[in-house]
């Protein structure tokens, strides 16, 4: 009878939410004929059914993003006016206009909704998208609406802003490059025109019967000259100068030597040889370099490489102020506040636990896949984050003086960029002093040799400078470096700049971090090792994980290949033990041997999750990384020609696992902290080693800093990246050994 009653909750699980397209569970939530996963979604379809926008769903099916696993947040912190001034970016007391970055945006039914807001909100006057960007930008009434209602009502519809102030400090704007802009198109429009007044020179046409329109376009050539001499070149001439305030010549130096004499020679040339001079060639030198220079400049904008640590923490915490909840900015956290942290939470600022189960992941700060399970009075760290049920704390640090930070201190982030100078540049810059005191004397030595007549003297003088300023260099580098960063980008490498391309092609020794690195992210190897399991074993197994939110119960969840799932009857999890359920008459118990009182004794550093039904152990489940595919053959082609090392913040469960793929002439180092791994990288380079750093997380921060090459593994390159020189999509992992060797040719 129990048995019949189990098989009557049983569901197919392949039916769609009709809101977001995932799978539900069942068809307990419905309204009419549409089923949702959860109520979140349901929720969202009568908020839109009640304003008359359920066009949404006609534009893309389901369109909209899974409410399954959200929690209501609090976003009180937005009534703060301090806070709220460094969010918005105008106002004028009556109307304000705000930017938003939306993730979950992804496609038309989006744009549609959100460009519809005022539909919802009345205080709302226009709401405009950049879908490339996945910006909203909003404009709304001050006495109608607030910055509040706005965000709750993106959150309630399913697209709530990411909030972040270190973003909006750091966001490059176009404005940055106003002035090159300029330049360029000063540049470019007096060199057209120049060319255009000296056609009759380039057509060999006998002006001579019109010597004064001659004239008239000479003294025109010379006006147009004028603002791309004084302006669009200034740079060049500031940079020389400051090079010889310091007694250093640059590449500069001899570049804006042979940008003056040709425009000093143009004029004399004009004025009294009766000659056209040579603006056009300074006109179009100069809009080229400058061409040059924007495109060496421009390099994935919308890629942000340089974050540190409060771009990961959250903008506000939830707090205990007397006898209700409320949140406030995180930057006014103070010493003695308590915070409750709900799942998958960040923790801000070094705590002690007050009450509730504690179930840390310390992944995000030390690489340390497995949670680390805490008891009240215990310490828990900033950058941790809790998985599993709600729990209270209070800090005893303030934000910039926590664990975390600390990362931030060393000496690794105070240097300005991978390469202190381009390899290029240093080259240039070193024999730029040679090659202009030589072109100084070549060019007095002409004319000593041809004195006898002024007018030879001083066009072979002119000529040996002009004729000598290295602007083919200056031309061809960043065109060249700057191809290849379009060229490695179109390959999914995405370089912060061209001397990354230089230091690459001199690298020796690669490091690699191992989790999220060389493993895939959200991936596991599962096998269940015991005794063989039935049909139904496996529902009841998957049927208890589907509602823990642990790594490990997803990856088993996701193993059993089981398509019912059964509604538990009682369910009950202890954080860093394991899962209880139970279903009519069964009981299944899913976690540590010690939780299902199993007494095998577990020498194996291997992840292991045992299972009992009934009080009857049957064997355990064991967990291991997936490593990403190419790996083998990736290794085998590096080890050739580079040292290699691994370094990894986890245990030694999987030596001999990695053995298969770096062999035993690799360095490993496990348990490895921020700082080791940032001290290893330290150490090689003591040693003489040019070293390319591949991690993945903040953890892997302080390490990819040092190094001379720090490239950061992604999974979603517009997701964070710790601060690096460049990001690798994890699909053209398999590809490193191409990327290197094409810099080298470069």
């Amino acid at each position: 009878m129990e048995q019949t009653e189990l098989l009557e909750k049983t569901v197919n699980t392949k039916t769609a939410c009709y809101h977001c397209g995932d799978e539900c569970p069942d068809d307990s939530i419905r309204l009419n004929e549409k089923i949702f996963c959860c109520n979140g979604c349901k929720t969202v379809f009568e908020l839109l059914d009640e304003n008359n926008l359920c066009n949404y769903y006609s534009i893309d099916k389901n369109p909209g993003a899974t409410r399954k696993y959200h929690t209501k947040r609090n976003y009180d912190f937005l009534d703060d006016h301090d806070l709220k001034l460094k969010l918005i970016d105008f106002s004028n007391d009556v109307k304000t206009n705000v930017t938003f970055d939306i993730p979950q945006m992804h496609c038309s039914s989006c744009i549609w909704i959100l460009e519809n807001l005022y539909n919802l909100d009345s205080g709302i006057i226009s709401s405009k998208v950049n879908f490339l960007q996945k910006k909203l930008f909003i404009t709304y009434l001050e006495k109608t609406t607030s910055l509040k209602r706005i965000v709750e009502l993106l959150d309630a519809i399913g697209y709530e802003p990411m909030l972040n102030l270190e973003d909006k400090k750091e966001e490059k704007t176009k404005s940055e490059y106003k002035s090159l802009y300029y330049k360029i198109g000063i540049a470019g429009f007096c060199f057209g025109n120049i060319m255009l007044l000296s056609f009759p020179e380039y057509l060999s046409i006998n002006v001579a019967q019109h010597e004064e329109l001659k004239k008239i376009f000479a003294v025109l050539n010379i006006i147009l000259s004028l603002p791309v001499f004084f302006y669009s070149s200034s740079d060049y001439f500031i940079s020389a100068w400051k090079g010889l305030r310091k007694r250093i010549v640059n590449i500069d130096v001899p570049l804006a030597l042979g940008i003056l004499v040709l425009f000093l020679r143009s004029l004399i040339d004009i004025a009294f040889l009766n000659g056209s001079g040579f603006l056009d060639s300074l006109a179009g030198l100069i809009f080229f370099l400058l061409i040059g220079k924007l495109f060496q400049n421009k390099t994935y904008e919308t890629l942000n490489f340089e974050r540190n640590y409060k771009s990961y923490f959250p903008i506000a915490v939830t707090v205990h102020k007397g006898n209700r909840e409320t949140t406030i900015p995180v930057e006014k956290l103070v010493v003695g506040e308590r915070i409750i942290v709900r799942n998958n939470e960040l923790i801000p600022a070094d705590s002690i636990l007050i009450k509730g189960n504690g179930n840390i992941d310390y992944s995000f700060v030390t690489g340390e896949a497995v949670p680390v399970e805490k008891k009240n009075g215990e310490m828990i760290y900033a950058g941790g984050k809790q998985v599993g049920g709600a729990i209270e704390i209070e800090t005893i640090k303030e934000v910039s003086q926590s664990y975390l930070t600390q990362l931030w201190n060393s000496k690794a982030f105070k240097k300005s960029t991978v390469s202190e100078e381009s390899g290029i540049t240093s080259f240039s810059n070193t024999i730029s002093k040679y090659f202009t005191f030589g072109v100084i004397v070549l060019a007095i030595a002409a004319g000593i040799i041809w004195s006898s007549n002024i007018t030879l003297a001083f066009n072979a003088v002119t000529a040996v400078l002009i004729v000598a300023c290295p602007c083919a260099l200056a031309l061809s580098t960043p065109f060249t470096l700057g191809n290849t960063l379009r060229i490695f980008g179109k390959n999914k490498l995405y370089l912060k700049h061209t001397h990354v391309v230089e230091a690459l092609a001199s690298i020796d020794t690669i490091v690699f971090d191992k989790t999220g690195t060389i493993t895939e992210n959200g991936a596991a190897n599962v096998k269940f090792v015991g005794k063989d399991l039935s049909q139904e074993e496996f529902r009841f197994i998957k049927s208890s994980v589907r509602n823990s939110t642990h790594p490990l119960s997803l990856a088993i969840f996701n193993f059993v290949q089981e398509e019912k799932i059964l509604s538990s009857d009682k369910y009950s999890e202890q954080p860093g033990k394991g899962i209880e359920a139970k279903f009519g008459g069964t009981i299944v118990c899913i976690g540590s041997k010690h939780f299902v009182d199993e007494q095998i004794a577990d020498e194996n550093l291997s992840t292991k999750v045992y299972v009992s039904i009934n009080n009857e152990a049957l064997g355990y489940f064991e967990i291991t990384n997936k490593y990403r595919e190419g790996l083998s053959e990736l290794i085998s082609s590096l080890e050739k020609d580079y040292s290699l090392a691994l370094l990894s913040g986890d245990n030694e469960g999987e030596k001999e696992n990695l053995r298969k793929f770096f062999g035993y002439d690799n360095e490993f180092h496990f348990r490895q902290s921020p700082h080791d791994k940032l001290s290893f990288v330290e150490e090689l380079q003591k040693n003489g080693k040019k070293v390319l750093m591949f991690g993945d997380g903040l953890n892997d921060a302080g390490a990819l800093k040092q190094s001379n090459i720090g490239l950061s593994i992604s999974d979603d390159t517009n997701n964070f990246s710790p601060a690096c020189d460049g990001i690798l999509d994890s699909k053209s992992f398999n590809r490193i050994k191409d990327f290197i060797a094409f810099s080298k040719t470069s």
